[in-house]
């Protein structure tokens, strides 16, 4: 969690690389709206070694979670916003996965 931490509070200095923090400009910008990545964002991250599947991948992921959130809010599912509330059921999700048993 703390390296998510710093990448939410500023991507331009926290510590992943450069070829991650290009992705991740993408995987912002597909939050906001898919059709503002630009060719210029593209190209930068294929300038830092990202392949065609990994672009590919990171706007697929961003705009499936963008998705599933908004689908989440829509039904307005309840959501805590301690993050120790996720790191203490995340053993049994683990273990047993989303289903709540038969």
């Amino acid at each position: 969690m703390p390296l998510v931490e710093q990448v939410r509070a500023d991507l331009d200095t926290a510590p992943v690389s450069p070829k991650l923090r290009a992705l991740l400009r993408i995987a912002g910008v597909v939050r906001q709206d898919g059709r503002s990545v630009t060719p210029a964002l593209v190209a930068a991250a294929r300038a830092e070694g990202a392949t065609d599947v990994e672009v590919h991948d990171t706007v697929l992921i961003a705009a499936a979670f963008s998705m599933f959130n908004r689908y989440v809010d829509g039904l307005g599912t309840f959501a805590p916003n301690d993050p120790h509330r996720y790191a203490a059921i995340a053993p049994a999700i683990v273990a047993s996965g989303y289903s709540a048993g038969d």
